[in-house]
């Protein structure tokens, strides 16, 4: 099973793509979409949606599990990376139709086994579910890595899927 992990951002979203198999979790791309500072929201959101649309018609990943969000300090920001993570929403159930939701606390608790872990733990542990020969950089495609691994570990435990 190919399973697309998507990390939100407005300007730099993380993407992972792993596959599920008998013989465990692989790497098959990762990395970020960006969108430039000086576009305007509406640029930079068709730019998201191009990127996501490519990304889903290469891979043509069976699932999507994305990060719900969270943030405490700027509500601009947060404001924007909402939007954004609606367009990856909406992309990711026209392309594939299965997208699955984890909160932070979630995605890090199926990792590691700790809600709290820290962003060393989370990477250390996406470089070895992955047999990766380094953690995956940038973070934001890390995190997204990580979105795909829990959703890989929950399969079959009850979540929250949007249809």
């Amino acid at each position: 099973m190919v399973i697309l992990g998507l990390d939100p951002g407005y300007a730099t979203i993380g993407y992972g793509v792993i596959e599920k198999t008998e013989r465990g979790l692989f790497a098959i791309d990762y990395g970020v979409i960006t969108t430039p500072a000086h576009e305007t929201i509406a640029v930079r959101l068709a730019m998201i949606d191009e990127a996501m649309t490519a990304i889903m018609q290469k891979f043509k990943p069976e699932c999507v599990a994305i990060e719900e969000l969270f943030f405490n300090t700027n509500i601009t920001t947060g404001i924007k990376v909402a939007h954004a993570r609606g367009v990856m929403i909406l992309n990711a159930v026209k392309e594939c139709g299965r997208l699955y939701e984890y909160t932070p606390l979630q995605i890090k608790q199926a990792l590691t086994g700790n809600g709290r872990a820290t962003k060393h733990q989370m990477e250390y542990m996406v470089k070895m579910a992955l047999r990766l020969s380094a953690p995956p950089k940038p973070d934001d495609a890390a995190d997204a890595l990580a979105a795909a691994i829990c959703h890989a570990n929950m399969m079959g435990v009850t979540r929250r899927e949007i249809k």
